[in-house]
């Protein structure tokens, strides 16, 4: 199974950095130029924080499990153009956040 839709809702499993035991949060992300995105107003989730230093993670969709590896992006313009994919019209599009890339293997 592939991953088709622009905007989902998928749960991102990452391992924790303090316990190693998996963390598992659903979370709305971005199908964007065949990787898969996710951000937040501030790097302080632990989400976030487990998938910068354990960038192996998984993503579980509908009754499919895919696995990937994460990467901080650097790039605003690219951070900036994720979140208006994410947030359609809303007025949240335009605030500044931290975005999380996923490669799927």
């Amino acid at each position: 199974m592939k991953i088709t839709e622009d905007l989902f809702r998928p749960v991102l499993i990452t391992k924790g950095r303090k316990t190693g035991k998996e963390h598992a949060v659903m979370l709305r992300a971005v199908n964007y130029n065949g990787k898969i995105y996710f951000s937040r107003h501030m790097p302080d989730g632990d989400w976030f924080q487990n998938a910068v230093t354990n960038p192996r993670v998984k993503i579980q969709y509908k009754d499919s499990m895919f696995f990937g590896q994460a990467k901080l992006v650097t790039d605003e313009e690219l951070s900036k153009k994720i979140s208006e994919l994410k947030y359609p019209g809303e007025e949240r599009a335009k605030e500044k956040r931290v975005t999380i890339e996923v490669t799927l293997d």
